[in-house]
């Protein structure tokens, strides 16, 4: 029975081949199912993670007195192994912190860097035309310098409590001892049509007839073990110098006419303090991560027009989700002109942020019917962005500690699996590298001949979607943090995540599990199999083309109230709220 059932599935798995790639492409962390989860109330700390042995290791931290960034660290070393598909050491991200002695926030960027070698030119075929988007995610050209290692390493020499090597623990021992391999993770190896090309991850991940290994085997991942054994004894220079650099390079470089990477562009990578980007929505300061994340700047946009606005106070009613998508066109048609690395593109974010500028712009929105698309608002001196296709295969977590910190990170290696390039030591396992660069513009000028901002060039962070997000009241106190995967999605699901949870009073359960409407300048999208046919009309009614997707965020949400902490983790993946 067992045998017919695997024949089963690999005649499925040739069924689903047939279709992954387009199915990815739009949407490429597929979802695997809606689970309802309760809030779940602690009394000092809290923790949530995408996973529960991230969320267990995190409060384990916690409870032998660590920090939340030392609860964070742990966590996304855990999720680096037992959810692959999203993030992990061959990744980056965004850190966002409230450090409550201090009462100060900060931010933090590990977003990965283009190599050396990088131009224009770089997702250009040998006929001057942007590359087939799959032959480039799969391609070594995909592969940014990694930046997880070096923030983690930052923050902790901020934020930081216990011995740096503690928070190495609870990886290495499930690395070691094996971890059962999820239905999640089943199910997206199962429909991955490019992770099999990797020799590595196809001994880790596979049997020897293609199928993954059942739900349930015991994983083990020798040389990850070992990798995070000589960060955590020697620091992050173990991760840009030497073997594990050595197989970074090895693996971007493998079928590939010339190394994309190089030892010295691993070397060379920093992780970044920028400024937090702020802004008020009803009573209260909401906080993200500016440039090279678009996420903190057009969130704040789409609050900002929106809070020229009276909203319905029932959740999803057709009214609100009209006014949020309009005002999300608007948000996007910006974002598309004028945010990149601002260390190579002047960023114009006090002119989007200004509350002049945001009146005049909510004038262009009809409450009663949809614009079309928008045009971006200032003086345009940047090629527009409309062929970015970022993946949802990220991460996200938050944590509160009983000091009072909290943390708000979002990880990523870009498209399920990134670059399904994995770097080794022995061959027994490793880490996946991401392909971030395709984040970048594949054409470097638009239309009209003008550079786009978020074209490729060497040493620059190609633009993001991600938006950790933390609340402050009028107070200055942390209210609310959150932060969901989704691709250039994360910006309109974080912007219904609080108009539920500011507007709506929901919990952070309630929050997570919202309905999901998102308009990034074009289309309508209503997540498919959740009953909003009816919204859909409505809105088709007003003039907006609708559509139907079946969207794989991946929220954490926490709240801190009077009457202790609340959390809530995404119905649709495998997260888990944790405290005491």
């Amino acid at each position: 029975m067992v045998r017919l059932t695997r024949r089963l599935a690999f005649l499925l798995l040739l069924l689903l081949s047939a279709t992954a790639t387009a199915q990815q492409q739009a949407n490429p962390e597929a979802a695997s199912g809606f689970a309802a989860k309760p809030p779940v109330i602690a009394e000092r700390q809290l923790v949530v993670t995408a996973n529960p042995l991230a969320s267990a290791a995190a409060l384990e931290i916690l409870r032998q007195g660590g920090s939340a960034a030392d609860a964070a660290i742990a966590a996304l070393l855990v999720l680096g192994l037992v959810e692959p598909q999203s993030a992990g050491l061959g990744g980056g991200g965004f850190w966002l912190q409230y450090d409550a002695a201090a009462a100060r926030l900060r931010a933090y960027d590990g977003r990965e860097t283009a190599p050396a070698s990088a131009t224009p030119a770089l997702f250009l075929d040998s006929g001057g035309q942007p590359m087939d988007f799959w032959a480039a995610v799969a391609s070594g050209r995909s592969v940014g310098v990694p930046g997880t290692v070096a923030l983690l390493a930052k923050v902790y020499a901020n934020h930081g409590r216990l011995p740096w090597a503690d928070l190495f623990g609870p990886a290495i021992g499930l690395a070691s001892q094996g971890f059962p391999l999820s239905p999640r993770l089943y199910e997206l190896l199962l429909i991955d049509p490019l992770l099999r090309t990797d020799p590595v991850a196809r001994r880790l991940y596979y049997g020897a007839d293609g199928l993954p290994l059942p739900v349930g085997t015991l994983l083990r991942n020798a040389d990850y073990a070992t990798m995070l054994g000589l960060i955590a004894y020697s620091g992050p220079a173990a991760f840009y110098e030497g073997p594990i650099a050595a197989a970074v390079v090895r693996a971007a470089a493998r079928d590939e006419p010339a190394a994309p990477l190089s030892l010295e562009d691993l070397k060379a990578y920093r992780a970044l303090e920028r400024p937090p980007v702020c802004g008020p929505y009803r009573v209260y300061l909401v906080c993200g991560q500016g440039p090279p994340s678009s996420g903190g700047v057009t969130l704040l946009q789409i609050l900002g027009l929106l809070d020229h606005f009276a909203l319905a106070p029932e959740p999803l009613a057709v009214a609100t989700m009209h006014l949020l998508a309009e005002a999300s066109r608007l948000a996007f048609a910006d974002r598309n002109a004028y945010l990149a690395d601002p260390d190579f593109v002047a960023q114009p974010v006090e002119a989007l942020l200004d509350p002049r500028y945001l009146a005049q712009r909510a004038l262009l929105i009809d409450a009663a019917k949809a614009m079309g698309t928008a045009a971006p608002g200032l003086p345009q001196k940047q090629g527009l962005l409309l062929d970015a296709i970022e993946g949802p295969s990220t991460t996200h977590l938050v944590v509160v500690d009983s000091a009072g910190d909290v943390v708000s990170l979002t990880a990523s290696v870009e498209n399920a699996f990134g670059s399904r390039r994995m770097a080794t030591l022995s061959g027994e396992g490793g880490f996946l590298l991401n392909n971030q660069l395709t984040d970048f513009s594949f054409a470097p000028v638009d239309a009209a001949g003008l550079p786009v901002a978020n074209r490729p060039e060497a040493g620059k962070r190609p633009r993001s979607s991600m938006a950790p997000t933390i609340v402050l009241d009028a107070d200055g106190e942390p209210v609310f943090a959150l932060g969901t995967p989704g691709g250039s999605r994360i910006i309109g699901f974080v912007a219904l995540a609080l108009v539920g949870l500011i507007d709506w009073g929901l919990d952070p359960a309630a929050a997570a599990a919202l309905p999901l409407l998102t308009n990034r300048n074009g289309t309508t999208d209503l997540e498919a199999n959740r009953g909003l046919e009816p919204l859909g009309e409505a809105l088709a009614a007003r003039g907006h083309t609708v559509g139907y997707a079946a969207m794989t965020s991946g929220f954490a949400i926490l709240a801190i109230t009077p009457e202790g902490l609340l959390g809530g983790a995404d119905p649709r993946r495998e997260g888990l709220a944790a405290g005491d």
